[in-house]
């Protein structure tokens, strides 16, 4: 570890997570969808923009006979992904690749996975202040890939119903479930999250299937913090023993 690095210790400190103590760092947002989405025994699934590689190692820890391939458009964080699963001890099961969402098909076969995951950038161009730092802010902004994107790498990858997990802002689920069905990718499930009781909904956990028939089914929402500001039994079953809290959710 360097001083530009920190190490976070999740999931009871099964996993130690290096992260760049000032560039893109993992946040809540992953450890939900972790949390919510469901996957099979023996399936190859991708998590597409895969950042440090948190959301594979979680989900490869979690469910040890599942394979993983984390596909990042920046190089350094995917040497940084490389070097979690090795400290991991999960390169059996966790592979990185170096490579762009929108040009999927120079690196994979065309419906190889069964389950595609991905938080995407979300924040629009022109929406609030772009950060400074290069690694944030394409991780953030729209700035090399968008959820059409994601979704179109999906359709091309995903084998026959097979499936998407992403988080999305509440305020864009109009344009999400749109480009789900434009996409040929059927909304199944979703759940609301909300930071406490009283405040309006800030994200929605979706999952999709591909050239699947209609039918949505919506689950009871995520409430992040209970009344005193602490996390909810909920939320405390998605990570424990943490070095140090992530970043705010969508931070």
């Amino acid at each position: 570890m360097t001083d530009e690095e920190t190490v976070d210790e999740i999931l009871d400190g099964s996993l130690k997570i290096r992260q760049s103590a000032r560039g893109y760092r993992f946040t809540l947002d992953s450890l939900m969808l972790a949390g919510f989405a469901s996957v099979k025994p023996r399936s190859v699934n991708l998590d597409l923009g895969c950042g440090n590689g948190i959301l594979a190692l979680v989900m490869a820890r979690r469910h040890p006979l599942t394979r993983w391939i984390g596909l990042e458009i920046q190089e350094g964080l995917a040497k940084l992904a490389c070097r979690n699963v090795e400290q991991n001890g999960l390169e059996k099961r966790v592979a990185i690749v170096a490579g762009d969402a929108r040009d999927v098909g120079r690196a994979f076969p065309s419906h190889s996975f069964d389950n595609v995951l991905f938080n995407p950038p979300y924040r629009k161009m022109s929406s609030g202040r772009m950060n400074p730092l290069s690694e944030k802010a394409i991780a953030r902004h729209e700035l090399q890939g968008s959820l059409a994107d994601f979704l179109a790498a999906s359709k091309v990858l995903l084998k026959p119903k097979g499936r998407v997990f992403t988080i999305y802002p509440a305020t864009r689920l109009v344009e999400l479930v749109s480009l789900f069905r434009r996409t040929g990718i059927e909304p199944k499930r979703m759940k609301l999250v909300f930071s406490d009781a009283s405040s309006d909904a800030a994200f929605v956990l979706a999952e999709g299937r591909n050239g699947s028939r209609e039918e949505l089914k919506m689950e009871p929402p995520l409430y992040i913090y209970d009344a005193q500001k602490t996390y909810t039994p909920e939320m405390k079953k998605l990570f424990s023993d943490l070095a140090a809290p992530p970043e705010a959710c969508g931070g």
